[in-house]
Order: structure tokens, then sequence, then C-alpha cells
């Protein structure tokens, strides 16, 4: 037999073991290739949203390939060491460290090879239904399968490279082994871990830290707090993995009543040894699960943005005309031009908005006639706003500040044009884009509209005025290609901040709406398909300590059959060793998220004001879902394997 040949028979023999580290690393290559199928399509272009998918998809190659090399590093190096009883043999008939090495760089090929081909293979199958996918979020007309060979050499190329490596580090973790070493076997100690006190109370005390910085940040500081709370927080799991845990067995174990009973001492006895031994794979475990719920949840929670962002934004298009502004006349014939070629009804609503200065808070305030705002909300179907001579109501600005205003009060006088004004109530929706006018917006009656006379101070007569043209269009997104000049100018403008020429505003939220919702949901598309590689990793993780172990479990299970265990009694002894194996780094996980998620919200209302509470409660239940059916799945083929005969 060749050495080609005993690799390859070492590998069929040992496919029990090598099948969750297979399936890991065949789902790594599929999502790597079904990315590749993306970045080279024929159909992109280098502009607007599909560069944000090509350059999306490559920054998700490039954590995948870091990522996959880690955990193919991790795998391999737990296998070996399941299987260092069997290199000791070698070495002892008379197998050279050289060709020991051989023979494990043969192996890494073989599982390599086909972990590349078989991914390879299924992700060119599903291409099609990701295309698809690809299609509907960035809705375009078509994104057909093609055959080309830059996808495959890519694809190739990374793992072939990857598994190189592995195969190179593998042989090295090897080399270090002495064969008396090799032949005590993996688990040739079966001793608690002798952990510090100090260590363990800083585990807890690291935690709490985090959690507190974390639940108790705000506005001013929540990005200091991004720099303090995660090295808090890994810090703090390492402790309590390494050290906290092994305390608080110890004092479990001292409660000889609750501790001697039943086959509680058995189970808790074999936690104990499996926890020393498992402490930096559970970390491991945490914090991938910790990355995983974070990207998506962050990810998902884009998608609130879209959800709140008709209600917030219900004009179909906004220009604003400021003093000066030559083209006013022939920006608004070109627009109303272009949404009849495009056969889209709409309502023109212009309103023509007074600065004045507030006696109350000194602060600009745009202020709007009864007349012109009624004929607006009329057109939105909106109820039309009832106001007395000397009665102002506050327009809100967002979702938000609709909550705030309602139980807003003020008595104040418009400073220039010296009119006195009690403004006792709010606009019950918003109607305008935030950002279109002032956060300081009040409706007034026609008269006190008539009385404001003066402009606003430091400007002469009118100059402080604007003009508002409010469309209302049914078909709202259905606006993409309307005023792309305007959009155009406008954005250049921003980006050089050289507004000399350019007197007026322009936004589209139709347009600003498929943009959003289109890469959002592409990057949560990305994001889930990363986070998917990261929790099955993580669950392998887990598959790959127990079945690392299953020959010396296989042995203490039949040594207690023989001393008169009962099937029952082996479930509970299974569960209780592997629940806190499945569920405790989950669990830590849990709750990292949930506090990273509740500085997440702060960010989020401060950019836009939404509530991420739903999209939250919705990823880390479905990922637990997914948890206790994967642990269910493992318990069973566990279970399955230490009755084998």
């Amino acid at each position: 037999m060749t050495f080609r040949q005993l690799a390859y028979h070492n590998v069929v023999r040992n496919r029990r073991n090598y099948a969750a580290f297979f399936l890991a690393s065949v789902f790594s290559v599929m999502v790597f290739f079904v990315y590749s199928m993306f970045i080279f399509h024929p159909t992109f272009e280098e502009d607007g949203l599909r560069l944000l998918a090509i350059r999306g998809m490559l920054i998700a190659e490039v954590v995948l390939y870091i990522f996959t090399l880690f955990f193919l590093f991790y795998s391999m190096s737990a296998f070996l060491q399941a299987r260092s009883k069997e290199f000791g043999v070698l070495m002892q008939l008379g197998m050279t460290k050289k060709q020991l090495n051989k023979l494990i760089f043969f192996e890494m090929l073989i599982i390599g090879t086909i972990s590349t081909a078989t991914g390879i293979a299924f992700g060119f199958a599903f291409s099609k239904f990701f295309l698809m996918i690809g299609r509907e979020i960035m809705e375009l007309e078509s994104l057909p399968l093609y055959v080309s060979w830059q996808p495959f050499l890519l694809t190739i190329a990374a793992f072939a490279s990857l598994f190189v490596i592995i195969s190179f580090v593998s042989v090295g973790f090897i080399r270090t082994k002495r064969v008396v070493d090799l032949l005590q076997g993996f688990w040739k100690v079966e001793e608690e871990t002798k952990s510090s006190t100090v260590l363990s109370i800083m585990g807890i005390v690291f935690l709490a830290i985090a959690y507190t910085f974390a639940a108790s940040v705000s506005d001013q500081t929540v990005y200091l707090m991004i720099f303090i709370v995660p090295p808090l927080a890994t810090f703090g799991t390492y402790l309590f993995f390494t050290h906290t845990i092994h305390s608080l067995l110890r004092l479990y174990k001292r409660k000889k009543n609750v501790y001697w009973k039943k086959t509680r001492l058995v189970s808790l006895a074999e936690a104990s040894v499996k926890l020393k031994d498992s402490a930096q794979m559970f970390f491991i475990v945490t914090i991938v699960s910790t990355v995983a719920f974070l990207t998506v949840g962050t990810l998902a929670s884009f998608m609130s943005y879209t959800g709140d962002f008709r209600e917030s934004n219900p004009l179909g298009l906004v220009y604003i005309s400021f003093n000066g502004n030559e083209q006013e006349a022939a920006h608004i014939d070109r627009l109303t031009s272009q949404l009849e070629s495009e056969q889209l009804s709409y309502d023109l609503v212009e309103l023509t908005v007074k600065r004045q200065t507030s006696g109350a808070s000194g602060n600009d305030v745009d202020i709007l006639s009864l007349s012109e705002f009624n004929r607006l909300a009329i057109a939105l179907d909106f109820e039309p706003a009832q106001l007395q001579e000397g009665e102002g109501m506050f327009v809100p600005f967002s979702l938000d500040s609709l909550k705030e205003l309602k139980s807003t009060s003020v008595e104040t006088v418009l400073f220039e044009s010296n009119v006195p004004l009690s403004i006792q109530s709010s606009y019950p929706h918003v109607v305008f884009p935030i950002h279109t006018l002032n956060v300081n917006t009040i409706i007034v009656s026609d008269a006190d509209y008539e009385a404001i006379d003066q402009p606003l101070l430091g400007y002469s007569t009118g100059m402080s005025d604007f003009t508002y043209y409010a469309f209302d269009i049914q078909n709202w997104t259905e606006t993409i290609n309307i005023g792309n000049r305007l959009t155009n100018t406008v954005s250049e403008a921003v980006e050089t901040a050289d507004f000399n020429n350019v007197n007026f505003f322009f936004e589209n939220p139709g347009d600003d709406y498929r943009w959003f919702k289109s890469s959002f949901a592409l990057l949560l598309f990305i994001g889930v398909m990363v986070a998917a590689v990261f929790l099955l990793a993580a669950g392998s993780f887990i598959y790959f300590k127990l079945y690392t172990g299953l020959e010396r479990d296989r042995k203490q299970y039949k040594l207690l059959v023989r001393l008169g265990m009962t099937d029952k009694e082996l479930g509970k002894i299974v569960n209780r060793q592997l629940i806190p194996q499945f569920f405790l780094p989950w669990t830590l996980a849990l709750l990292h998220s949930a506090f990273a998620f509740v500085s997440l919200q702060v960010v989020w209302e401060e950019f836009a004001e939404l509530s991420i509470l739903g999209e939250m409660a919705l990823v880390l239940g479905g990922f637990t879902i997914a948890q206790i059916l994967y642990f269910f799945l493992i318990r069973w083929r566990y279970v399955d394997h230490l009755q084998a005969p």
C-alpha cells in the first residue's frame, strides 16, 4: 500500500468524524463561490447599487476566507488530537515523523480537494436561485445564470491555498508531539481545572461593567463605548469560561446533599472534566456566535428604516426654490412633464414659507399659512388643521417628534413682525420629509400669516422667504427617473459644499426609498450568508469536541451500563453534559448581543429616531430556535453513537 492509498483509506475510515468538518467546509466553499458568481457577473457595472453589491461581496469573501482558515485550523487540530493514539502506534511500528507528516499532508489534500469540488458543484447548482434573489433585491430586469472560468478559478485558488496552509500547519502540530504523548491519547488527564479566585471574580466584574456601560450609553458616549465595551466583554468572557465557571462548579460540589444525588454526581463530575478542556472552545463559540448575531441584527435593523420611510416621507417629490432662482419655472415644468410622460398622476401644492425668530426660544421658525397647508393635507388625504387668529400649531418633522410635540405648548411672539402666538397643539401626521424644513415649523392662521410683513433679522424684504413645491404622487416608488438632473446637481453641490450657483433643493423620496431598501436588503442577504457560515462553524466546534472524545465516552457508558444504569438515566446524564456545552456559550452570546443592541438603539435614535426592538427580537428568537433544533439533532446522533455495539 502506498502513502496515497493509506491516506485515502484513513479518510474513508474516519468519515464519520470528518462529516461535520466536511459539511462546514463545503458550505463555506459554496457561499464563497456564489459571491464570486455575483462579483464576476457580466451584467454588473460599476455604478450605484451594483458597485455596493460587488464591494460588499468582495469584503464578505475576504472575511469568509480568514474565518475559514481559522475554523479549519481549529478543526484539524481537534481531529489530530483525537487520532493521537493512532499516530503513536504508527510511529511505534517504525513510521518516521517525516512519513507521518507526509501522511497527514496527503489526508488534508484529499479532504480539501473533495470539499472544494463538492462546494463548487453545489454553489453552481444553486447559483440560479441566488441570482434570482439578487435580481429581486436589486430590482434588475434580469440577472441570468452564466458560465465563466473566473468564479471557478478564484474559488479553487482561494481554497486550494487555504487547505495547503492548513496541511503545513497541521504537520507542524504533530511534529511537536513525542511518541509517549501520542500513545497516552487525547483524554489523558481527568482532573478538574485549578481556577483562580481573583480571576474568577474579575470575569464576573468585567462582564458586569461591560453590560452596565452598554445599557447606560448615551448620544455623547456611544462612540467612546465602542472602543471600551467590546474589549471588556471579550476579556470577561475568556475569564468566565477559564476560571469563573470552574469556581462556581466547585462551590456547587461542596453542597453534598445536592451534588451526591442519583446521576447528578456522574454528570457534573464529567461536565467538570470536559469544561476544563473546552473552556477555550466555549470562548471561541461565544465570540463567533455574538459576531453572527450582531451582523444579522445590525443589518436587519436597517430594514426598520425602510419600514418607517413612507410614514416619514408622504410626499412624492420635493422642490424648494430660494431667492434668486431664475430656473424655478423651468424646473417645475420639466418635473411635471416627466411625471406626465411616465403616466404618473400627481397633485402639486405650492407653499410660501416665511422665516421668523421665535421670541420664546430665540430660534428661527418656518411659518406656513393655514390655507396652503390644508390644500396639501387634503391632497394627502389627511385631515385639515383648524386654527383661530393668534393660535399656532406645531408641524412634526419625524415620528418621534410627533409624540414629543403632543404635550408641548408655547406662548411666543414672532420677533421681527411682533405677532403673538399661542401654540397648544401639533399636527397629527408627518407631512414634510426631515431636513426639508426647519425643525421648528408652525402653521398659523391666514390673518397672522399676512401680518408677518418683516423678513428674518439680517435679511432684506423677501430674502428670507422661499417657495416649497410639494408633489403628492400615488405611485411614489415609480419616480426613479424623475428629476435625475436636479438630483445630480444637488448631490454635486453637497459633495463639493459649493452652493453658489444652486438656489434650489430637490429631493426624490421614491428614488431614495428604492436605494435604501435595495442596498439594505442586499447587505442583509450578504450578512445572513456569512453569519450562516459562522453559526455552522460555531456548532461544528461543539460537534468536533464531542466526537474527539466519543471513544472514551462510549467506554464510560458501557461501564455504567454494567453497573446498572438505565436508558432513562443515560438520557439525563447526556442532557446534563450537552446542554451546558450547547447553551452556555449561546446564552452568553445572546446577552452580549442584547446589550450591544441597546447601544445600537441609541445610534438609531440619534440618526433616524426609530425603534429596532422588533427586528432584534426576531433575529435573536430565530437563532435560538435554530440552536434548539441543532441541539436535538446532535444529541440524537451522539446518543446513537454511544449505544452503538
